[in-house]
């Protein structure tokens, strides 16, 4: 050994001797010399691969720890997101709740709207009946006043001549006799046109007594109507406020949708028609025009109902499921490629049912390439709807479905990673997020 290695063994022999390793057989006794420098390169191999083995083995129990640890995370996020689905679909329930109640309190109040219009049509006709009377009444006591006071200047007169005829010596018994029959008779017709004179006047008042009370009345009805009408209004609102922002949230101008369902619905007839109050005065042109104004208000809520229930816009998901991708471009999990992901992914057990997110038709129903078992429906306004690798289909080609009803199972038919439903909504066959449409009725249903 000459050379470099020869100073460096020289040097590590101090910290290191050299050591001899004799092998023995039968004929021959051999030796194999283990140098400083080789020793210390065995003892250097030696240490690397123990450090190594450490340091994997501490690398894999890592990565096993953090495995662990992230799939407990994820169970424990999922279950977090699982108990906030649940609230939210109690929530939803209560407030599907609430709006029936409302409802149910709209046509309970609507009722009494009605039944108080013909009391007040009842009231009003019998009013103007003893108006009517009144004015007869008063005509016959101004008839039998005027009367009473031509008998009254009758008698004075009579009994002037009486004066004058007991006064003269010339006066005659019979013409005596005649004047007092006169008198008997024309004291009689005083007091019948007297009688009938007080009778007069106290039917009067009471009549008078009468158009009070009715007056009154009539006021009270009118105030519980407006009361009504203001419930009411309060509850159309309520009822109309949620389901034009679930239009506006998913970018539908209302108006030009309300517009459609008016021109494609416009059959005739129905309880729900303009109120006629026929009472007089500025209160019943205002509460004339309040029930207008209210039943402007119920027919765009229908029409707001009906729009929101053609378009798509509800859950698909009738159970417990997780998003487990969105819209968008995303790393394709087949290939690893790039690719553009038309639609929402939700993954659930198997089985869970998916539901039609609007009234439309199934226009196909069947197998299709990448997307396996997959539904179609077409709604309005060039709207229409994929529901993707389900394992069971409920439904055919060419039948009408409605909101909320069941089209199939969920399940992992075509080119899938597991069990999930692929929706996608589409407009005029342009792909757009689906999430806008699902948050958009998030307050409605």
């Amino acid at each position: 050994m000459n050379g470099p290695f020869a100073k460096l063994n020289a040097l590590l022999a101090r910290h290191v001797p050299e050591q001899r390793i004799y092998m023995r057989t039968e004929r021959t006794t051999r030796y194999f010399r283990a140098t400083p420098l080789f020793q210390t390169a065995v003892g250097a191999v030696i240490t690397v691969g123990v450090c190594w083995t450490v340091i994997a083995t501490s690398t894999l129990m890592i990565d096993r720890i953090s495995a662990r640890s992230d799939k407990t995370q994820a169970q424990v996020m999922q279950r977090a997101y699982e108990a906030r689905l649940n609230e939210l679909s109690k929530e939803r329930d209560t407030r599907a709740l609430e709006a029936q109640t409302a409802q149910d309190r709209f046509y309970i109040a609507l009722e009494q709207i009605s039944q108080q219009q013909s009391e007040l049509l009842q009231a009003e006709e019998e009013r103007r009946e003893l108006a009517t009377g009144l004015k007869i009444m008063q005509k016959k006591l101004q008839v039998a006043i005027k009367e009473r006071d031509e008998a009254q200047k009758q008698s004075d007169s009579v009994m002037a001549e009486m004066q004058a005829v007991t006064g003269s010596l010339s006066t005659k018994l019979g013409s005596a006799n005649d004047t007092e029959e006169t008198l008997t008779t024309m004291a009689r017709a005083l007091e019948d046109t007297v009688a009938q004179r007080d009778q007069l006047e106290t039917t009067a008042e009471e009549l008078y007594t009468q158009m009070s009370e009715m007056s009154l009345a009539h006021q009270l009805k009118e105030q519980q109507t407006a009361r009504i009408f203001a419930r009411l209004e309060q509850a159309v609102d309520v009822t109309l406020g949620p389901l034009e922002k679930a239009l506006s949230n998913a970018g539908i101008n209302t108006d030009s949708i309300l517009d459609e369902m008016r021109r494609t619905h416009s059959g005739t007839g129905g309880p729900l028609t303009a109120l006629s109050i026929s009472t007089k005065g500025d209160s019943a042109s205002q509460l004339n025009r309040d029930a207008v104004e209210i039943l402007d208000k119920m027919d765009r809520v229908g029409l707001a109902k009906m729009a929101v229930s053609k378009l798509p816009l509800s859950f698909p998901v009738d159970g417990g499921y997780r998003n487990t991708s969105g819209f968008g471009y995303r790393r394709d999990p087949k290939t690893g490629g790039r690719r553009m992901h038309k639609g929402n992914d939700m993954a659930g057990a198997r089985g869970t049912a998916i539901l039609a997110t609007g009234d439309g038709v199934v226009t196909f129903a069947g197998r299709q390439s990448g997307y396996g078992k997959l539904v179609k429906i077409r709604h309005v306004r060039g709207f229409e709807t994929y529901y993707a690798h389900m394992s069971k289909i409920r439904v055919k080609s060419g039948q009408r479905v409605s909101r909320g009803e069941r089209i199939g199972d969920m399940g992992n038919t075509g080119r899938s990673t597991g069990v999930h439903l692929h929706y996608e909504v589409r407009i005029n066959g342009t792909a757009v997020n689906p999430s806008k449409y699902m948050k958009a009725a998030r307050n409605v249903f």
